[in-house]
C-alpha cells in the first residue's frame, strides 16, 4: 500500500478518492508518520429520500382541529 504526504493528498484528493474506490487504498502521512488510511466502503451510502410516500397517505382537511376538545381535556387533567 502506498503512502502519500498530506500536501500531495490535498492537491489530488478527488483523483486519489477515485483510485481508492477502484480498489487501490492508500495511507496519508504527515511529517513522515502515517495518520489516515483511505479505502472504499463495503456498501455505498444511500441517502434517505424525503417524500417517498407522496400520494400514498391522506391527511384529513380538519387535521389541525381533530379531537381538539379531547386533547384539551387530557392536558387539563379531565377525562
Amino acid at each position: 500500500m502506498r503512502t502519500i504526504d498530506v500536501q500531495q493528498a490535498k492537491a489530488q484528493l478527488s483523483k486519489l478518492g477515485d483510485e481508492a474506490v477502484s480498489g487501490e487504498p492508500f495511507v496519508i502521512s504527515k511529517a513522515g508518520k502515517p495518520s489516515v488510511k483511505m479505502t472504499a466502503l463495503d456498501t455505498p451510502f444511500t441517502p434517505r429520500r424525503s417524500g417517498f410516500l407522496q400520494g400514498e397517505v391522506a391527511v384529513p382537511e380538519d387535521f389541525d382541529s381533530m379531537n381538539q376538545s379531547e386533547i384539551v381535556d387530557l392536558f387539563e387533567g379531565r377525562e
